[in-house]
């Protein structure tokens, strides 16, 4: 036992003031998930899916945690100014790991449509939490379902499609009302629920945001259902700070004919760990994965994939891109499997890095395993630096080097932007991108994409 230590007395000590706090929804598996968490401890990087990353040490500091749901004082207009030029988003909020009840959205959903808290939805959550999230097969996911205490729910029944975009922002905030002193180190646990009935549509763009200047570790964890001819764009994008860690499990099931956009952007972190489990469970399903991350500095962006091809007749593609500076690390690893009788499979798996400097690090691991034959399926990674040549007639034509250094790299990564759904926010992660690559986002605090 190292590190998962403390939280297995943590655990132990609070149980009651849990579940006190919790709605029976997410207790009746509780117990379960902290016996699985006991036996499996925190993995190593001996374990292969985490081999990138030192999840051990991330966990090693005594982080505080709000057990007993202490309220945060937060105007989260104030903390949270950005809302994407002309996407027109219903806006929700979550501060930490609580779903932010205070202000509701303009605009009315549709008929039968649920956005809300966990604790108000039971029958609901009761039949689908847990059900894709497997405590027994991956720590992480135990541990945050062993200590989140709600969620988010997001619900969209048969043949409904939601129009307008949902934007959920992801406060991190460290000040509880009344303290005496403000919580050096804060640990929460997020959780989200998203299904999808047959033939449902409904667009998400999830953004992280730090409102305070504090060490902060936020495990994360989604499960999404996809039911038969539905379809679901998920957009996740983190622009926190430095001393934030963030530890996300993605867990997707595809019913037949279903369609997901999946898109991961890193603009601005400290440790970033991110895993999508996606299967497909009916056939003519499509899947469309793509990552977007610029790192610098000392920052660490590791992006793990696995996509299961149960049933024939399913498409995948991946394509995930990084560009590191200074002595920033990356890693990208994903596994495409088709099992037996998946035929009629189409997969493209693609990796694509730029490191800036000769003290970044890209570790990058694409696999594949088939037990089908009739299959089309390719893999392809690459690692390299900037073209010199490129460099060269740039310059050769009055344009200085790290302006010339800015545009290939723009260029480079705006691939992965072009191909999202949503035109305002590809439009506005244009402007985003480019001041990445210059500098002006991280001179700011915090989130400063409003300006």
């Amino acid at each position: 036992m190292g590190s998962e230590q403390q939280y297995i007395e943590l655990y132990e000590q609070a149980r009651e003031m849990i579940i006190k706090h919790a709605p029976e929804s997410m207790n009746v598996v509780r117990d379960q998930a902290f016996e699985d968490f006991k036996v499996q401890g925190f993995p190593s990087k001996k374990v292969e899916r985490y081999k990138y990353t030192d999840i051990q040490k991330l966990f090693e500091p005594d982080f505080g945690v709000n057990v007993n749901r202490l309220q945060i004082p937060v105007d989260p207009y104030e903390a949270f100014h950005c809302d994407v030029p002309n996407l027109s988003t219903s806006l929700y909020f979550v501060v930490n790991d609580m779903f932010y009840h205070d202000e509701k959205p303009k605009g009315h959903l549709p008929e039968g449509v649920v956005i809300g808290s966990m604790r108000d939805n039971p029958e609901l959550v009761s039949k689908y939490y847990t059900k894709l999230a497997k405590t027994g097969e991956d720590a992480i996911t135990a541990l945050n379902t062993m200590l989140a205490q709600d969620g988010m729910l997001v619900y969209v029944p048969k043949n409904v499609k939601v129009d307008r975009a949902i934007q959920v922002i992801n406060i991190l905030k460290a000040t509880p009302q009344n303290a005496q002193r403000v919580v050096p180190d804060l640990m929460v646990n997020r959780r989200v629920l998203i299904v999808l009935e047959e033939g449902a549509e409904i667009k998400m763009l999830f953004c992280d945001h730090a409102a305070d200047d504090r060490n902060f570790l936020a495990t994360q964890v989604i499960e999404a259902y996809v039911g038969e001819n539905a379809s679901l764009d998920l957009y996740c994008m983190e622009e926190t700070h430095h001393k934030n860690v963030r530890v996300s499990n993605v867990y997707i099931d595809q019913q037949a004919n279903s369609r997901v956009n999946h898109n991961v952007i890193t603009l601005h972190n400290g440790i970033t760990r991110n895993k999508l489990d996606l299967t497909f469970s009916g056939e003519g399903a499509e899947c469309q994965c793509y990552g977007c991350v610029i790192a610098d500095k000392q920052q660490h962006v590791d992006n793990n994939t696995l996509i299961v091809h149960k049933v024939p007749h399913c498409n995948s593609q991946e394509l995930y891109k990084y560009v590191l500076d200074d002595k920033s690390t990356g890693a990208f690893a994903g596994r495409v499997l088709v099992e037996h009788g998946a035929q009629k499979t189409t997969s493209q798996m693609t990796n694509q890095n730029l490191t800036a400097t000769k003290e970044a690090r890209m570790y990058t691991q694409p696999m594949l395993e088939i037990y089908a034959d009739d299959v089309k399926c390719a893999h392809g990674s690459t690692v390299g630096q900037l073209n010199d040549a490129a460099l060269f007639y740039m310059r050769q034509r009055g344009i200085s080097l790290q302006e010339a250094k800015v545009l290939l790299q723009n260029a480079f990564i705006n691939e992965v932007i072009d191909h999202m759904q949503l035109e305002p926010l590809r439009d506005r992660l244009h402007y985003l991108v480019e001041k990445r690559f210059r500098g002006e986002l991280n001179k700011c605090s915090g989130c400063k994409l409003c300006k």
